[in-house]
């Protein structure tokens, strides 16, 4: 699939004058903790800046402290607060309640890998309808999900990759998109391994990214991409592969726009994601 200015049209076409609120999806995310209170902040403002004439709502669940921080931060949010420190046991039945009516959900930045968390990811995977994310925290081995992976993308960098597979990577990337497409066609899932070259694999099948800048390494770069890919889901839920090479491409371009080198942030990233997208 190649990226153009017919691909990206595939998400975001004219709206009618008769459009209102919610027409243009809702994005669950869920993440946080009372550490990493930072994340989802990201995630969510990708999300939303990448999609001024896309997605039209962005709710964040998330422990208390880190949801009291997203509801300060910005006007256009919505933060529900859970109790406690990390995401439990507990907290599962309202999670759902909230994802209710979502088309698309993110789940994992932030979120510590802590027992009690990892059970509570695994039982609203097995549970939920809704396609979506998964990232950072809620990347553990795949074969203890024990649920149909079928619309989740998992975007690990090469340390989650092998959390994910307990597969070690050769530096080639035709040994990358072959291993890959193996683990994808088996488990019948996507995953965009994050690097100087994306490589995404869709349920045995592959298409490559390159760009982006070599200081795309700083902390928050990899909550932006799933921002923007939580976003593109949320309006298309049922275009997992289009969706994911869309929202590849327009990460790394966003860098490529920062013009930054050393003192590149995250955030420099979410300032260029609407000079893409209003290109088209």
């Amino acid at each position: 699939l190649k990226i153009n200015k017919s691909t990206i049209k595939q998400f975001y076409k004219p709206r009618k004058n008769t459009a209102h609120k919610g027409n243009f999806g809702k994005l669950l995310i869920i993440g946080g903790s009372y550490k990493y209170s930072g994340s989802p902040i990201l995630s969510a403002q990708a999300a939303i800046s990448a999609l001024k004439t896309g997605t039209d709502i962005v709710e964040i669940i998330s422990p208390k402290r880190a949801s009291n921080i997203i509801a300060a931060y910005s006007p256009n949010l919505i933060s529900i607060p859970l109790s406690g420190k990390h995401i439990k046991k507990k907290h599962l039945n309202q999670i759902l309640i909230e994802s209710q009516n979502k088309q698309a959900f993110i789940i994992g930045g932030g979120i510590e890998q802590k027992k009690s968390s990892i059970k509570t990811i695994i039982n609203f995977l097995k549970t939920t309808k809704l396609p979506g994310v998964i990232d950072a925290g809620a990347i553990i081995p795949i074969n203890l999900y024990k649920t149909n992976l079928e619309k989740f993308i998992f975007t690990p960098h090469i340390k989650e990759f092998q959390r994910l597979t307990n597969q070690k990577l050769s530096d080639k990337v035709s040994d990358k998109i072959k291993l890959l497409n193996n683990i994808t066609k088996k488990f019948n899932t996507t995953i965009l391994l994050k690097g100087p070259t994306d490589i995404i694999s869709h349920k045995g099948k592959s298409t490559t990214i390159q760009g982006g800048t070599p200081y795309m390494t700083k902390a928050g770069t990899g909550d932006i991409l799933a921002g923007i890919l939580g976003g593109l889901l949320a309006q298309q839920p049922e275009k997992i592969y289009e969706a994911t090479i869309l929202a590849s491409y327009i990460n790394k371009h966003a860098g490529e726009l920062s013009k930054k080198k050393s003192s590149l942030l995250a955030t420099d990233l979410i300032k260029n994601i609407g000079k893409i997208v209003d290109k088209f």
